[in-house]
């Protein structure tokens, strides 16, 4: 432990309060970002040591109400891989970037075109053609400069897998593609990831959460070697406000499961109409 860092974050900490007047002590970014520069230390160990010694980073502030601080450290402590950047992972990576998720591992092999700009948060007619997981990158660093991140524009496959995701403690499908995501609810088994699966048609959308012992996927889709390469997207389309909802379900799992909390769609299915304002929770086993 750097005993001068954290005499150094309690000295810059102000006392502030929280909108039901609570008190609490605060460390702005600027301060927190200073100090990684004089120190050499990364912003997310200087975050981590303030909360260890009760001084709350200001960017996470309005989670303090919800979590503890233990719950943010194990937040900024953890390793999640986005793998498929389009709606639902430009969604899910914004969402986890800003709440602080510490290390953040994207994959995804494709550029933009005009079409992702309905619901593709990373998406815009600048980047046209683009790659993807540089865009998703581009946008971790401007949002939150404690959250390491490393991009690959690769697509994922059976032979790359395992060393695109090792060392990660949840994995989120956010693919359009049903064999690939078979491949990757596969390689989370073999890496003991758990995986958050979802799917967006239209303005519908199901989400749940595999653990490498659940059989998963199969319940779902029934045998992977007769599921077609797409899902109902093709014939349906995807609006933008199915796209945010379910990537926000995606992350509610994440956060569940590496703090530890109940509740996690694990052998269930979330379904949701949006259309006809429907939520339906199905057991799979």
């Amino acid at each position: 432990m750097n005993a001068d860092a954290i005499k150094k974050i309690i000295q810059r900490a102000q006392p502030k309060e929280f909108p039901d007047k609570t008190a609490y002590n605060s460390i702005s970014i600027r301060h927190t970002d200073q100090l990684s520069k004089a120190m050499g230390i990364s912003s997310r160990q200087i975050e981590i040591m303030a909360l260890e010694h009760g001084v709350v980073p200001e960017r996470y502030a309005r989670n303090m109400k919800t979590f503890g601080p233990q719950d943010q450290i194990a937040l900024l402590n953890a390793r999640v891989s986005i793998v498929g950047l389009g709606g639902l992972g430009g969604a899910v990576v914004e969402i986890l970037a800003r709440i602080g998720i510490g290390t953040l591992n994207v994959i995804d092999g494709d550029t933009f075109e005009e079409s992702n700009l309905n619901r593709q948060f990373l998406s815009i007619p600048a980047r046209m053609f683009e790659s993807k997981a540089e865009a998703a990158a581009q946008r971790i660093k401007t949002l939150n400069s404690a959250v390491e991140i490393t991009a690959h524009p690769r697509f994922l496959d059976a032979e790359n897998g395992v060393a695109l995701l090792r060392h990660s403690d949840v994995c989120v499908d956010c693919l359009d593609n049903l064999k690939t995501r078979f491949t990757l609810e596969r390689l989370c088994k073999q890496i003991g990831s758990p995986l958050v699966s979802a799917a967006v048609a239209g303005a519908s959308g199901q989400v749940t959460t595999i653990f490498p012992e659940d059989q998963g996927l199969k319940l779902l889709y029934g045998a992977e070697e007769k599921v077609p390469p797409k899902g109902a997207e093709t014939a349906l389309g995807t609006v933008p406000y199915a796209v945010t909802f379910l990537a926000a379900l995606e992350c509610a799992e994440v956060i569940k499961i590496i703090q530890g909390k109940p509740g996690m769609l694990r052998n269930k299915l979330l379904v949701a109409d949006l259309d006809d304002a429907a939520i339906d929770i199905v057991a799979l086993c």
